[in-house]
C-alpha cells in the first residue's frame, strides 16, 4: 500500500481533488463531518443521511457516484457513531469499513479524510498510525508457501490522508514515515510466525536477522553451539539438545545514539518449535507452536523498524533461538543443569522451557551495561487465561527505577494501541520455585503461573533494570484467522522512539 499526506485547504479543497474515491465520516444523530459538510455544497450527502440510506452506526457505508460539485467519481459516506464523542473503537470500525469497501472498487487510487483529531483521548498521530496499520493488514498475505498463490487484491492501492492545513500536512510526514516503520516491522514478524517451523529454523532467523543487518547497516553476531558451550550456557543447551537443528544466539546492534550512552536491550524467546520435549504437549493444536518463536520474531521486526526510522538511540536485540524436542538426548524431568551465571535449575517439566533459554540470554545482556533490558516471549498459558487475548502481560520489580521502566513500557502500549498490563512479584511467589536438590525449580507449585515464571527470571537479572512481556496471548490468533499478529512490535518501537 502507498501513502502520502495531503493538505486541503481553502485553495486546494477537497471537493476538487481528482481521486477515484474520497471517504468521509458522517455521524448517527445525521450530522456532517467537516469533511463531508465541503463535499455537500449540491446537497446530496445531506439528502442521503437524512433520508436514512445510512445510519451513521459505526461502519456504516453509503457509496455514491457522481456528486455534484464532487471531482471524485466516487464519494463514500462512512459512519463514525455519536459525532460528540468519536471513541476509539469507532474511529477503527469506521477505518476498517472504508479499508473494506476500497478493496472492491475499479480504483487504485483514494483519499481517506476522517476527523483525525476528533478521537476521544487519542491524538492525530495515533489516528494515522492506526490507519497505516490497519491498510497494511489487509494487503498481508498468508499463502507464502502455497503451490498456487491467492488471488491479487484489487482496489485501492494508493491511498492520501488529507489533513486541514499545510502545516499539519507537513508535520504528519514523519509521522506517517514512523507508522510505516512499523507496520513493516509488523509484516516481517507476522511472516516469521506464519512460516512453517521446517522452514523457519533457528538458522533462518539467523539469516534473517543478517539481511537486516546487511539493510540497515546492524552489527551482527550469531553464535554456534560451542560458543554457546564456552559460555557455560548450559540451561539454554538443556534445551537444545534434543534437536538436530543446530541453537543459534543472535546479537543484533543498532548504534544509532552517542558512543558513550547505555543501550536499552531487547531479549526474545526464539523457540522455534515447541513440542514440549519429553513433557510432551497433546497433540490437538501443537502445529500452532511453531508461533512459540513471536518473541524473537518481534525483536526482529522491531528492528526492522527502528532501521527504517534509524533511531538516534543504542538498541541490541538478543535472540536465543532453538527447537525443542523428545529425542534420546533430550533433557528429561529431573535433570539438573547450570545456567551461565552459575545457578543450578532442576527441570521438573520440559515445557517450561522458554525461561530456560531466556535466563542465559539475560545473564548475557550484563555484558552490555544496559539502560534497561526488556524480554519478550510466549511464555505462559497462563498469561491468556488471566488477560485473554487483548492485553500483554508486564512484569517488573517493584522500586523507584522498575516502576519508572514499567510506566515507559504501559505509556507506550497505550500510545501505540498495544496494550500490557503489570502483574506483581515478589518473595512469595519465588517461595515456590524452591528446589530441594537444586538453587531453583524451572516450574513453582501451582497457582500464579506466570508470576512465577516471570520470577524464575528475575533471579538472572539483578545487575540491571528489567522488565518481561509474556505475550502468549497476544502475538497469536487462532480459529479461521489463525496467524501471528505482529504484536508487540508497536509497543516495543513507540518505547524506544519515546527513550530518544
Amino acid at each position: 500500500m502507498d501513502f502520502s499526506i495531503k493538505a486541503f485547504d481553502t485553495k486546494n479543497t477537497l471537493s476538487a481533488a481528482k481521486t477515484g474515491v474520497l471517504a468521509v465520516a458522517v455521524f448517527e444523530n445525521k450530522k456532517l463531518s467537516q469533511a463531508a459538510q465541503a463535499l455537500d455544497a449540491g446537497g446530496a450527502i445531506s439528502a442521503a443521511v437524512k433520508s436514512g440510506d445510512i445510519s451513521g452506526k459505526p461502519g456504516s457505508t453509503l457509496l455514491l457516484r457522481g456528486v455534484s460539485g464532487v471531482a471524485a467519481a466516487r464519494v463514500l459516506l462512512v459512519g463514525m457513531g455519536a459525532d460528540d464523542t468519536v471513541s476509539e473503537k469507532n474511529y477503527g470500525t469506521a477505518v476498517g469499513a472504508a479499508l473494506k469497501v476500497f478493496g472492491t472498487l475499479g480504483s487504485a487510487d483514494g483519499i481517506i479524510a476522517f476527523p483525525l483529531a476528533d478521537v476521544k483521548d487519542r491524538d492525530v498521530n495515533w489516528a494515522v498510525q492506526s490507519l497505516v496499520i490497519a491498510a497494511n493488514e489487509t494487503e498481508h498475505r498468508t499463502d507464502t508457501q502455497k503451490s498456487k498463490k491467492d488471488p491479487v487484491p484489487s482496489g485501492v492501492r494508493k491511498i492520501v490522508i488529507a489533513a486541514d492545513a499545510a502545516n499539519a500536512a507537513t508535520a504528519l510526514k514523519p509521522v506517517l514515515a514512523q507508522a510505516l516503520a512499523i507496520s513493516n516491522g509488523m509484516a516481517l514478524t507476522k511472516e516469521l510466525g506464519n512460516l512453517s517451523p521446517n522452514v523457519c529454523t533457528p538458522t533462518y532467523l539467523a539469516n534473517t536477522a543478517r539481511q537486516l543487518a546487511d539493510a540497515y547497516g546492524f552489527e551482527i553476531e550469531v553464535l554456534e553451539r560451542k560458543q554457546l558451550e564456552a559460555l557455560k550456557m548450559g540451561s539454554f543447551l538443556a534445551v537444545a539438545k534434543g534437536s538436530e537443528e543446530a541453537p543459534k544466539f543472535i546479537v543484533l546492534k543498532h548504534m544509532g545514539g552517542n558512543k558513550k550512552d547505555a543501550p536499552t536491550v531487547l531479549v526474545g524467546k526464539g523457540i522455534t518449535f515447541d513440542t514440549g520435549g519429553i513433557s510432551l504437549k497433546p497433540g490437538p493444536n501443537m502445529d500452532e507452536m511453531k508461533y512459540d518463536m513471536c518473541g524473537a520474531g518481534s525483536v526482529l521486526g522491531t528492528f526492522r523498524a527502528i532501521g527504517e526510522m534509524n533511531l538516534k538511540l543504542n538498541v541490541i536485540g538478543i535472540v536465543a533461538a532453538c527447537e525443542n524436542m523428545p529425542s534420546g538426548r533430550a533433557t528429561k524431568p529431573g535433570d539438573i543443569v547450570s545456567s551461565m551465571n552459575g545457578l543450578t535449575i532442576e527441570i521438573l517439566n520440559t515445557d517450561a522451557e522458554g525461561r530456560l533459554i531466556l535466563c542465559d540470554a539475560l545473564t548475557y545482556a550484563e555484558r552490555f551495561k544496559p539502560a534497561a533490558v526488556v524480554d519478550i516471549a510466549t511464555l505462559t498459558g497462563a498469561c491468556i487465561v488471566a488477560l485473554g487475548h487483548h492485553t500483554s502481560g508486564l512484569f517488573t520489580r517493584h522500586d523507584d527505577a522498575h516502576d519508572a521502566l514499567a510506566q515507559e513500557l504501559l505509556d507506550a502500549g497505550k500510545q501505540a494501541g498495544d496494550v500490557a498490563w503489570r502483574f506483581p512479584l515478589g518473595e512469595n511467589y519465588n517461595e515456590q520455585l524452591k528446589s530441594n536438590f537444586a538453587d531453583l525449580a524451572n516450574i513453582g507449585t501451582p497457582g500464579a503461573a506466570s508470576i512465577t515464571a516471570a520470577c524464575f527470571l528475575e533471579n538472572f537479572t539483578r545487575k540491571y533494570t528489567w522488565a518481561h512481556l509474556d505475550i502468549a496471548g497476544t502475538a497469536w490468533k487462532s480459529g479461521a484467522n489463525k496467524g501471528a499478529t505482529g504484536r508487540p512490535v508497536p509497543l516495543l518501537t513507540t518505547f524506544l522512539m519515546n527513550r530518544v
